[in-house]
């Protein structure tokens, strides 16, 4: 009887130690998932900000790429700073996301097509400096993505673009 209950003890230790790797494995991807799925939340919710703001400022020119109004809501949006001095804050919200990475970019409906198309930057447009009409959507989005680089021990993972966009309806003047 004695002898028994030792092999029964080895098996559930040889058991133990051949799923353990794969438990931990299993453990550790649910980390990575849950890091990622948390950058790419935090940076819509970002970029969802910043079209709110932008969205809502009045005499915004968007074909101006260095409009001062532009340019705060994007520092304001990534830092917590108009001016983009992330050490007042501690850090950037999402690390190495920078406001050179950020596009804005204008869209109007078209009624003809029933598609919204990229509102040009022209009198015809949306210039507003130019006395064109203001659009009807703001798409904020980042064009060449966010790279994400997962880490799980033992596991070749390529590193990856996370494109989050936000579309909202236009309400500045």
């Amino acid at each position: 009887m004695k002898r028994a209950r030792k092999n029964q003890r080895g098996g559930a230790l040889l058991e133990t130690a051949m799923y353990m790797p794969v438990l931990i494995l299993l453990f550790v991807g649910m980390v990575e998932i849950a890091r990622i799925t948390y950058t790419y939340y935090a940076i819509q919710r970002i970029l969802a900000g910043l079209a709110r703001y932008v969205g809502t400022q009045q005499a915004v020119n968007f074909c101006d790429d260095n409009d001062a109004s532009v340019i705060a809501a994007k520092n304001f949006a990534l830092t917590g700073t108009p001016d983009g001095d992330a050490s007042a804050t501690g850090t950037l919200l999402v690390r190495n996301l920078t406001s050179d990475l950020v596009r804005i970019r204008l869209e109007r409906y078209e009624p003809n097509s029933q598609q919204l198309i990229e509102c040009d930057c022209s009198q015809t447009g949306c210039d507003a400096s130019l006395g064109g009409a203001p659009p009807d959507y703001i798409v904020v989005y980042l064009p060449n993505g966010y790279t994400v680089r997962p880490v799980i021990p033992g596991v070749p993972v390529d590193p990856f673009q996370l494109r989050p966009r936000v579309r909202i309806p236009y309400g500045g003047t």
